[in-house]
């Protein structure tokens, strides 16, 4: 069972390198069948896991929730790309972020929400450093602006360097996160 839950979790992320835009596409009624296969393995693993365990603890435990969600919001949202494209209009698949769930709240992905709860855990610690991070970024840029924004200085290609703000902290961070000059600042 967890083999085959598993395949079907790759195969179901996979998709995307075949949907539109596409690394190597494959015709919507292809890649609609196999989604619609994964999300009724996926149904039929949570039917399986409902049989097997209590009726309250399964309405209280909040993976299974996110799993129904998540099938329900990818089956509307391939109706609705369905639809759209029978009518020739553009559009965008959004069930695509929703995909990663399926991954994280099966009961067999225990480790994997070990570490999204140690990532978050941590979160607040990290937030503080990369405050501080943006803050010396940001006050280094306007520096920079004002020591060498009115030398007219260019690049080897000729493009004015130092003018505008943004490109001044584009710049910088690109500098300072690259192996080769970490200490810029």
């Amino acid at each position: 069972m967890q083999t085959t839950t598993y395949f079907f979790i790759f195969l179901n992320l996979s998709l995307a390198v075949f949907e539109e835009p596409a690394v190597y596409p494959l015709p919507f009624l292809v890649t609609s069948l196999v989604e619609v296969l994964c999300l009724l393995v996926f149904f039929g693993r949570l039917i399986h896991f409902a049989k097997v365990t209590l009726r309250n603890v399964f309405w209280k435990d909040t993976k299974n929730i996110c799993i129904m969600v998540a099938i329900l919001l990818s089956l509307t949202d391939l109706a609705i790309y369905g639809v759209l494209r029978i009518y020739n209009v553009r559009s965008i698949r959004w069930s695509r972020i929703v995909r990663p769930i399926f991954l994280i709240n099966f009961a067999e992905s225990r480790q994997i929400r070990r570490a999204f709860r140690s990532i978050r855990n941590t979160l607040p610690e990290i937030t503080y450093v990369f405050l501080l991070f943006m803050f010396s970024l940001l006050m280094f840029s306007l520096m920079a602006l004002k020591l060498f924004g009115e030398r007219n200085l260019q690049t080897a290609e000729g493009l004015p360097y130092f003018r505008n703000y943004l490109e001044i902290v584009f710049d910088l961070y690109v500098l300072v996160t690259t192996a080769n000059s970490p200490d810029v600042m």
